[in-house]
């Protein structure tokens, strides 16, 4: 199967010019007419490459989300903007590996994907099991912010997202599970967060159906022999400052 490049653009010149290099690379490009499609595309594995065009709303958010993957699972994030700011400054610094510039040059766009590419199979190589990560919505009090289940369980996961989480005892989430086509929403209880945008919420309303569905996808994809531990899967880490719930306690 070739690989494929999750492409996040409504620009005709620019889609144009990038089927034609990407066709010509061995790599499928897969036009992703919203956000949470590119996103869902990158945590299930099933791209090599991201290119996002930041002239779409909300391209920084899709790609500083992408870039909080391990390395194993990262794609190469690719940005497409002018060379006018803030758009310029917003690709800069959303953790893309390469800027293009618009108007796309073919020669300019098989260098950059060449590139990613390369180092992203380097990192495969070096380690080619890693643990499927699952698209977290969070419903916070203005807008709703994109997270990475780092680690989940039946009661509950932690997060990792671009930016701090609310502590909150009623938070509302909603969940894409990898692999398949269901997903899961209920309200949680945020009982630490940190600075960096982690955090670990225990399950507080979930519906029977939501929780089997879960059940079954943990049963699939957990290593054989390997028991997730509720408590154990949403422990703080040890080397970030926490805020409990609670408390205004900070964790060293």
């Amino acid at each position: 199967m070739r690989s494929s490049a999750a492409v996040l653009c409504s620009d005709p010149s620019s889609l144009e010019t990038l089927n034609g290099t990407l066709r010509e690379l061995g790599i499928r490009m897969v036009n992703c007419p919203t956000r949470q499609m590119a996103l869902e595309l990158v945590l299930a594995g099933r791209c090599s490459t991201l290119i996002v065009d930041f002239a779409m709303p909300g391209a920084e958010e899709v790609v500083r989300t992408a870039a909080l993957l391990p390395k194993v699972q990262k794609p190469a994030l690719l940005a497409v903007a002018s060379g006018d700011w803030p758009e310029t400054g917003e690709a800069f610094h959303s953790g893309a590996n390469r800027i293009l510039y618009r108007p796309l040059d073919a020669r300019q766009v098989k260098n950059a994907v060449k590139s990613g590419r390369k180092a992203s199979s380097k990192t495969h190589r070096k380690s080619a099991r890693y643990q499927m990560k699952a698209l977290v919505y969070l419903d916070c009090d203005k807008h709703t912010l994109p997270a990475i289940s780092m680690d989940i369980s039946e009661h509950g996961l932690a997060v990792q997202a671009a930016e701090p989480v609310p502590l909150s005892h009623d938070l509302g989430f909603r969940c894409v599970l990898p692999g398949t086509s269901f997903t899961f929403s209920g309200r949680a209880e945020v009982i630490w967060a940190s600075d960096h945008g982690r955090a670990g919420m225990f399950f507080s309303q979930l519906s029977p159906d939501a929780r089997t569905h879960l059940k079954r996808w943990i049963g699939r994809h957990r290593p054989h022999g390997k028991h997730k531990d509720a408590a154990h899967a949403l422990l703080p880490p040890e080397d970030d400052h926490v805020s409990f719930a609670g408390t205004a306690e900070q964790a060293d």
